[in-house]
This record gives structure tokens, C-alpha cells and sequence, in this order.
């Protein structure tokens, strides 16, 4: 089922994107000639009055279509003003634009609907302890900590909200070698001292045997309009955080290049984040759909972003490129894109728990 939600979650995206196309196309009144869930052959199609609705063989995104000169035969005249190519670049614009802001809202939307009903995960002020290391014989276990216990306080100073603070309080106890120090616990509903001296490693730093995490709870909206707040704030940092997550793997390709995942990684990830609880896949969901729209936002041939500069020289230029260098370039983006697709999808199922398991 975990599996099957993932799926579930890609194929939505998919479809969001392409609708925002589509939709931004027939409001405008502008032909649509086909919209395609994946690429290939045509597992399933129904055509309607005008267009042709299809899901394709090779699920690596999606497409909609517009008539082009090979449609005479559809008694479409070439200077039919609700053909595509014959709009303003403004219109073309929000059509080719519409995909990516479709993603991006769907996104936001989604966010307001987890703060709403799920909540939304947040770091809390102290760290976590989710393990304790070699029971009964370790400094923390002697002492009375337990898993599940936070601390809030070392020596009587507050422990704040943030990454640092784990890093810091790490660092404290690593300089604290046979120096007692003083914690302060969070025990369900009550609060407690505990007193321990880490011991000495071979390294001569300070260890006190506790597995370490940030405080990850889950902040609840009050209402409708905190929900559209705690989503916006969401949505925010998930944007930033993939921005420069891009930026970091084209500005150091060569190192981040094996982060880089396919449909099957992406649903493996988005599998083991639904194994635990359904309701994770919010997150999970807005986080892909952003992702969607910034690859589909950059000036790259077959995407979006390639489309835009296109029209973009057409603005400079006063007319576009000849048709045959745009169906060239953008033939190529695609053979570029779907080859990556297939490699990404051959590499990461090969590498899959299961396949592992059977090379042993």
C-alpha cells in the first residue's frame, strides 16, 4: 500500500502540471490537440471533441499538445487565431508558465491541508534522546536518562530551537571529559535534574553513550487562517531549501551527482515515508511538487524554462527562430531527458533493497 501511495503521489503531480497547461490553455480559448500522462505508446486513450486524452507507456512526465501544421487535415486553417503559435507571446507565456504554478500552488495548498488536519512538524526548544546506547552500562543509563527524554537545560542554560543547538550540545559534552555536569529533563509531563560526569574516550573527549536528535514535534493550527499561515511559512522554507539545494548541485555537479534521483528512488522515499504514517505524504508530496516546478522553471530544452527562453528571443528578435532549430534543440532536450529518465530509473532499481539481497 505504501508503495502504491507513492505511486499515487507522483501520478497527481504529474497530472497537476499538465493540467495547469491545459486549463491555462482553454480558458485562453487556444486548441489543445492531446494531453499525455508519460511518454510512448498509448496504454489507454479516449478522444473527446477535440482533444485526445492518453496515458502513455513510459511514466517520465506528461504532455499537452497543441495542433500544428500537419492538423489541415482537421479543417484547421493555419491562421486560426486560437492556434497556439498564432497568440501573443503574453498568452503562450501563461500557458507554458501555468504547469510550474500549478505545482507551486498545489504545494502551498497541500501545507495548509497538513497544518490543518496533521500539523505541521517544527523544531521545538531542547534535543532529543530517541536511543540509549549499550543499556544499563552507559553514563546517561546510570544516571536515569531514558529514551524519549528531552533535555532542556545543561548547567541551568536553556537549550534553544535550532541544529546548533545539537551541535553545540555535542561539543559541550565532548569538552566535558570526567566534569560533572547538570541536565535538565523532560519526562512526559514532568520536569527533572539529572547529574552525570561523561567519561573519557581513547580520544580524550567526553561521552556520555545517548543517541542525539533535534526536537521534532508537531505544531497544530488554531484555525483556518494560522493553517494558511503555518503553510506559507512551510512553503517558504521548502523553496529555499530546494533552491539552494539546486544551486548546490550545479554549482558541484560532479560531487552531488549521485543524489540525484529518479521516479523509482523518489517512490522508494516516498514508500518508507508512508510505511510509517499515510499522513506524512503531505509533506513529502509538496516537497516533490516544488521540485517539479523549479526543474520545470529552468532554461533546459524539452521543459518549460526552454520553452520561455525561446519565446524570450522571440521578443528580442521580433519574430521566433525558424522552426526547424526550435524542433531540433528541443527533439534533443527530450532524447536527453528521457535517456536520463531511463539511466536514473535502471540505476536506482538496480540498486534497490531487494535486488541487493539477491546479488548476496
Amino acid at each position: 500500500m505504501s508503495v502504491l501511495a507513492a505511486i499515487a503521489v507522483l501520478a497527481v503531480l504529474i497530472i497537476v502540471h499538465e493540467l495547469g497547461h491545459f486549463a491555462a490553455a482553454r480558458l485562453q480559448g487556444i486548441r489543445v490537440a492531446q494531453f499525455s500522462i508519460g511518454f510512448g505508446p498509448a496504454l489507454l486513450k479516449y478522444q473527446g471533441k477535440e482533444t485526445l486524452y492518453a496515458l502513455r507507456a513510459l511514466p517520465l512526465g506528461g504532455y499537452v499538445g497543441f495542433p500544428d501544421d500537419e492538423n489541415e487535415e482537421k479543417n484547421i486553417a493555419l491562421d486560426d487565431p486560437n492556434l497556439m503559435r498564432n497568440r501573443p507571446i503574453l498568452d503562450r507565456a501563461i500557458v507554458i508558465s501555468a504547469g510550474v504554478i500549478a505545482n507551486l500552488i498545489f504545494a502551498y495548498f497541500l501545507l495548509v491541508a497538513q497544518a490543518a488536519f496533521v500539523g505541521v512538524q517544527d523544531i521545538a526548544p531542547g534535543i532529543a534522546i530517541p536511543q540509549i546506547i549499550a543499556q544499563e552500562q552507559s553514563v546517561a543509563a546510570k544516571a536515569g536518562i531514558k529514551a524519549g527524554d528531552i533535555i532542556l537545560a545543561i548547567n541551568g542554560k536553556p537549550l534553544g530551537a535550532s541544529v546548533d543547538t545539537l551541535n553545540q550540545f555535542k561539543k559541550t559534552i565532548q569538552s566535558s571529559p570526567e566534569i560533572p555536569l547538570n541536565l535538565t529533563i523532560q519526562r512526559g509531563e514532568s520536569k527533572i535534574t539529572v547529574n552525570l560526569t561523561p567519561e573519557k574516550t581513547a580520544e580524550g573527549q567526553g561521552k556520555i553513550g545517548v543517541l542525539l536528535a533535534p526536537n521534532i514535534g508537531l505544531h497544530h493550527s488554531q484555525g483556518i487562517i494560522e493553517a494558511f499561515i503555518l503553510g506559507a511559512d512551510t512553503f517558504q522554507h521548502l523553496v529555499t531549501l530546494t533552491v539552494e539545494g539546486f544551486w548546490q548541485l550545479i554549482s558541484h555537479f560532479s560531487e552531488n551527482i549521485n543524489q540525484v534521483a529518479g521516479p523509482v528512488k523518489i517512490v522508494e522515499y516516498g514508500a518508507n515515508i508512508a510505511r510509517d504514517n499515510l499522513a506524512n505524504l503531505y509533506q513529502f508530496a509538496a516537497l516533490i511538487s516544488i521540485n517539479l516546478a523549479i526543474i520545470n522553471i529552468l532554461p533546459l530544452p524539452a521543459v518549460d524554462g526552454g520553452q520561455l527562453v525561446f519565446l524570450l528571443i522571440e521578443g528580442m528578435r521580433g519574430k521566433p527562430l525558424p522552426d526547424g532549430i526550435q524542433e531540433n534543440i528541443m527533439q534533443t532536450g527530450l532524447f536527453l531527458l528521457l535517456s536520463l529518465g531511463i539511466f536514473l530509473i535502471v540505476r536506482d532499481t538496480v540498486s534497490l533493497s531487494i535486488f541487493q539481497q539477491i546479488a548476496q
